[in-house]
């Protein structure tokens, strides 16, 4: 439709010049410079494209490598990869629980040359995953104050031994819990990674097509501006030589100001959306990247592919197992479920046992190893303890369950905020499309009426306001329809967002 739209304009618009411009004193103002410009703007009119020559440097920034270089340069992408790999040393410092520990004390009184006590106890503790603690060491104790039963030979003992839970602990405890929660940790920080740079990219989706709009239409008003500047001029030449009232030159002038506003105000739009999006743009050693003053965006067609219902179908499909709220729900209540084995395992009494064998001296043959031996020298504790009314046991336990129906409640309902924002932002896709048909049938109805209103205007029978008039609703209309277009692209990046899969839109 387009070109012969174009073709259409270029054939009235020389039809124009020779009726408008036909007397003698007029044909040193019409140069074949300004007759080439105007009809390059009438064309504008209806493209809204901007037609620059060979000579401009114009720099194209596509939407494309505006995304990359967010996700590889963005200090928020970087903090985000962070998450992960702090959650690993979250994870390390719950296995330290489980390392062997080398314990030593000792202590020694000495008074008037007098040995009161000296007290040597060293050994090492090897944590075990069930609960339970193997111990081995050294004890030496002597002096004239040192409890008879805590006396040792010259030489010391030597012991080892298990310290097991029997009781509370045997089938979790809290060092066991803490690894498990660690562990989930990892995948609910990575969800969380995911989330934030998702967040990231929908607000720069956005701003850059922001840019795309204020760029638009920064040229929309451009092209109207030169077009009033050019009329003005040919409706002054034609009042000095009395083919139009002196009343003309007021109108014309004041549509020219009035479009130069326009212009002016959209230049400052379209630079400062540009400084928004340049706040996006890093480089590689986290030096912010500044927009050359020639930089615009770049515009495709294609960005306005329908989106078919399967790929809807799809996308529910992938919200429901890997968008990043539900994975962190997920692990949230996982991590839950283990703090409530752990309360509910408070429950039982404390029960150790506690068990070492001891020899005199650091050798031990096989062979004595028996069951005598082992009857005769070893030490032996057993520890118990029970609260009567377990309050704080049953508060804890009931918390953790009101927190997990918590959880649950929420994971329903982003399910469902997910599932209607995707159906939402689809129908909306579908209602968009559909204006922005009707919208290129209202511009391209638009300039017909402008065209004639033009002819109008030629034959005597129209006003110069109304075709300003028809002219600025030629123009109002294709900024509308770019923003129709951007408010689509832009309901696609929102889509995917909602879906938590940005990564389709590189």
């Amino acid at each position: 439709m387009k070109p012969v739209l174009n073709n259409y304009i270029t054939q009235r618009a020389l039809l124009v010049f020779s009726r408008v411009f036909s007397g003698q004193p007029l044909r040193a103002f019409l140069t074949k410079i300004n007759q080439c410009k105007l009809l390059l703007l009438l064309g504008l009119l209806i493209t809204g494209n901007p037609i620059r020559s060979q000579a401009d440097t114009i720099k194209v920034v596509t939407f494309a490598a505006f995304y990359d270089q967010i996700k590889a340069n963005h200090p928020v992408v970087r903090q985000a990869a962070l998450l992960p790999k702090q959650a690993q040393q979250e994870l390390r410092i719950a296995r330290g629980n489980f390392d062997p520990q080398a314990i030593s004390y000792y202590d020694r009184k000495n008074f008037k040359n007098q040995l009161y006590y000296e007290n040597w106890n060293s050994m090492v503790k090897v944590p075990l995953w069930f609960g339970a603690d193997l111990k081995a060491g050294y004890e030496r104790n002597k002096g004239v104050n040192v409890n008879p039963e805590e006396k040792t030979p010259a030489s010391g003992l030597t012991y080892a031994g298990i310290s097991l839970p029997i009781g509370q602990g045997w089938l979790i405890d809290q060092r066991r819990a803490t690894l498990r929660q660690a562990q989930l940790l990892i995948n609910a920080a990575e969800a969380d990674k995911i989330k934030i740079i998702n967040k990231l990219l929908l607000e720069a989706s956005k701003d850059y097509w922001d840019w795309v709009l204020a760029y638009q239409r920064w040229q929309l008003y451009q092209t109207a501006y030169n077009l009033s500047e050019v009329r003005y001029r040919g409706v002054s030449e034609r009042a000095r030589y009395g083919d139009l009232a002196a009343i003309d030159t007021v109108e014309a002038r004041v549509d020219l100001i009035n479009r130069q506003q326009l212009l002016q105000q959209s230049l400052t739009e379209f630079q400062n959306s540009g400084l928004i999006v340049s706040n996006y743009l890093w480089t590689p050693d986290q030096n912010p990247v500044e927009l050359v003053s020639s930089a615009v965006p770049a515009f495709n067609e294609s960005d306005l592919t329908l989106i078919p219902a399967d790929t809807l179908q799809q996308l529910f499909r992938f919200a429901q197992e890997n968008h990043p709220d539900l994975i962190k729900l997920g692990y949230k209540y996982k991590q839950l479920e283990i703090e409530r084995r752990l309360a509910a395992d408070k429950f039982k009494p404390k029960l150790n046992l506690e068990y070492n064998f001891l020899r005199q001296d650091f050798g031990l043959l096989v062979e004595q190893l028996n069951s005598t031996y082992f009857l005769n020298n070893y030490k032996l504790g057993v520890s118990f303890n029970y609260p009567l009314l377990l309050r704080s046991e049953r508060g804890k336990w009931q918390l953790t369950r009101y927190k997990l129906t918590e959880t649950d409640l929420a994971l329903t309902q982003t399910q469902r905020d997910i599932t209607t924002a995707l159906q939402t932002t689809y129908n909306e896709l579908q209602m968009l499309a559909a204006q922005i048909k009707t919208q290129e049938t209202l511009v391209s109805q638009a300039d017909i009426l402008r065209r004639g209103e033009q002819t109008r205007f030629e034959n005597g029978e129209s006003s110069l306001f109304l075709v300003n008039t028809r002219e600025m609703n030629v123009i109002n209309q294709n900024v509308k329809f770019w923003e129709l277009k951007t408010k689509y692209v832009k309901s696609i990046a929102f889509l995917y967002w909602s879906a938590g899969n940005m990564d389709h839109l590189e």
